[in-house]
C-alpha cells in the first residue's frame, strides 16, 4: 500500500501548538469519565447489589469484558482507520457510544443492567482512546511526543477534577439543597460528566488532519478489502521486529499492572470497609498529584530517555503492589496508596504511548496501535480477571492483589533484555 505524507505538523519552539493543545484536550474531556469511573460508579453499582454481593469480583468481570471486545475489535478496524479520512470517522463512532451510555447509566436500574451498559460506555471510552492515541502522530514530531503526551495525560489529571467535583458536590450536598436523593444526584453526576466529555471533544473533531494514512479515498475499498492481508503482514512485521515485539512483551504485563491498579483501587478499598468519603478525596488527591508528575515524567525522558523512565517507573509500580497487599488495612493507607499510584500512573501511560509512536511505522500507525491495543487491553483482562477470580476463590482480595508483582517482575526482564531502538537512530 502507498504511504501519503503530509507537511509536517512540527513545531521547533517549547511552546505547544494550536494543534497540539487541541489534541490535548481530548484526554481533559474522556478523562472526566475514567475517574467517575473509578471513584463514584464502583460505589454506585455495590449501592445496587445484593446485600451479599461481592462487588470485586463483579466488577473485575465488568471490566474484563469490556477489555476483551476491544481487544478483539481494534487490529481490524485500527487498519481500516489507516485509510486516508477513516481514523476520525471510528473515533467518532466510539466516543459518541461512550457518551451515549454515559448519560444512560442515570436511567433507574438494577446492578446487572447498569454493569452492562457501564460496559458497553467503557468500550466507547477505550475504543475513542485507541484512535485518539494514534493521533499523536499526526499531531506533532518525534522530538516533541513524550512532552505532548505527557501533557495530554497531566493536563487529562488536573482537567477531570472540575467535573468531579461539581458531581461530589451534587452527591453530598445535593439531598439537602434540592431535596434530590442521594441516588438521583449519583445519576445527574453521569450527565455532568458526559456534556464535560461532549464539551472538550469539539476542539480536536474540528480541527484535526490525518498526516500519515496508507491510502487514499479513491482506494479506500481497495485497502479494506486488503485488510486481512495488511494485517498478517503488519503481525509478520512485528515478529521479525525483536525491539518491538520484546518492547510489547513488557507493556502487556507493566501496563497489566497500571490498569488493574487504577479500575480496582476503589471496589478494593470498598471491600476492605474504607468509607466512601475517603476513598472519594484520596482518588481526587491521586488526581492532583498526577498532574505535575505527568508532565515532569514528559521532561525527564527528554533528559535521560523515554525507556529508562518507564522502568524507573515499573520498579514504583512493583513497591505500589507489595503496599496494596501488606499495608493497606484503613483510609491512611488508602491516601498514601493514592499519592503513590498519582506519582507514577500519568508517566507510565504517557510514555508508552510516545515511545511506542517513535519505534512503528506511522503510515501504518493506526494498525500497529490496533496491536498495542490487543496487549494493553488483553493484558487489562488477565489482571482483573486474575483479581476477581482469586478474590472469589479464597475470600481476600489481598491474595489477587499480590498476584500482579508477579507480572511487574516479567516486564522487567523483557524491558531490561530489549534494545531500545530510539537510541540506534541518535
Amino acid at each position: 500500500m502507498s504511504a501519503a505524507i503530509a507537511s509536517s505538523p512540527a513545531n521547533n519552539t517549547n511552546k505547544l501548538s494550536a494543534r497540539e493543545k487541541k489534541w490535548i484536550i481530548y484526554d481533559v474531556g474522556n478523562s472526566a469519565f475514567v475517574l467517575l469511573s473509578t471513584a463514584v460508579i464502583p460505589i454506585y453499582a455495590k449501592s445496587l447489589m445484593p446485600a451479599d454481593g461481592n462487588i470485586v469480583s463483579a466488577w473485575g468481570y465488568a471490566q474484563t469484558i469490556a477489555s476483551l471486545v476491544i481487544a478483539l475489535l481494534m487490529p481490524l478496524l485500527g487498519s481500516i482507520a489507516d485509510v486516508q479520512g477513516m481514523k476520525i470517522k471510528f473515533f467518532l463512532g466510539f466516543f459518541g457510544t461512550g457518551v451515549v451510555m454515559c448519560c444512560a447509566m442515570a436511567l433507574p436500574l438494577t446492578w446487572l443492567p447498569f454493569l452492562i451498559i457501564y460496559v458497553l460506555a467503557t468500550i466507547g471510552l477505550n475504543g475513542s482512546l485507541t484512535f485518539y492515541d494514534s493521533m499523536l502522530i499526526d499531531t506533532t514530531t518525534n522530538e516533541r511526543m513524550d512532552k505532548v503526551s505527557s501533557h495530554g495525560y497531566g493536563w487529562g489529571y488536573v482537567g477531570s477534577t472540575v467535573p468531579f467535583i461539581v458531581c461530589i458536590a451534587l452527591i453530598f450536598g445535593g439531598p439537602a439543597l434540592f431535596d434530590w436523593s442521594t441516588v438521583a444526584c449519583t445519576r445527574a453526576s453521569f450527565v455532568i460528566t458526559a456534556i464535560w466529555w461532549v464539551a472538550f471533544t469539539i476542539p480536536l473533531i474540528t480541527s484535526y488532519r490525518q498526516v500519515h494514512y496508507r491510502a487514499t479515498r479513491d482506494h479506500a475499498h481497495e485497502a479494506i478489502r486488503g485488510t486481512f492481508t495488511e494485517l498478517g503482514s503488519t503481525f509478520g512485521k512485528i515478529v521479525k521486529n525483536k525491539p518491538l515485539w520484546m518492547f510489547m512483551i513488557a507493556f502487556f504485563f507493566y501496563i497489566d499492572a497500571v490498569n488493574t491498579v487504577i479500575s480496582m483501587s476503589t471496589s478494593y478499598g470498598t471491600q476492605l470497609g474504607i468509607d466512601s468519603t475517603q476513598l472519594v478525596v484520596a482518588l481526587l488527591v491521586t488526581q492532583f498529584v498526577a498532574f505535575p508528575c505527568a508532565i515532569l515524567y514528559g521532561r525527564l525522558a527528554g533528559r535521560f530517555g523515554c525507556k529508562p523512565m518507564i522502568t524507573v517507573a515499573v520498579v514504583a509500580y512493583m513497591g505500589i503492589v507489595f503496599f496494596a497487599t501488606f499495608f493497606l488495612k484503613s483510609a491512611v493507607e488508602f491516601w498514601i496508596l493514592a499519592i503513590l499510584v498519582g506519582m507514577f500512573q500519568g508517566g507510565i501511560q504517557a510514555l508508552s504511548r510516545s515511545y511506542y509512536g517513535k519505534i512503528i511505522p506511522k503510515d501504518h500507525a493506526n494498525e500497529y496501535y490496533g496491536f498495542y491495543d490487543i496487549f494493553g487491553k488483553t493484558a487489562s483482562i488477565l489482571g482483573t480477571f486474575l483479581v476477581a477470580t482469586t478474590t472469589s476463590l479464597t475470600g481476600n482480595a489481598s491474595f489477587g492483589v499480590l498476584s500482579i508483582a508477579i507480572l511487574l517482575v516479567v516486564a522487567l526482564v523483557f524491558l531490561t533484555l530489549q534494545k531500545d531502538p530510539t537510541k540506534t537512530e541518535e
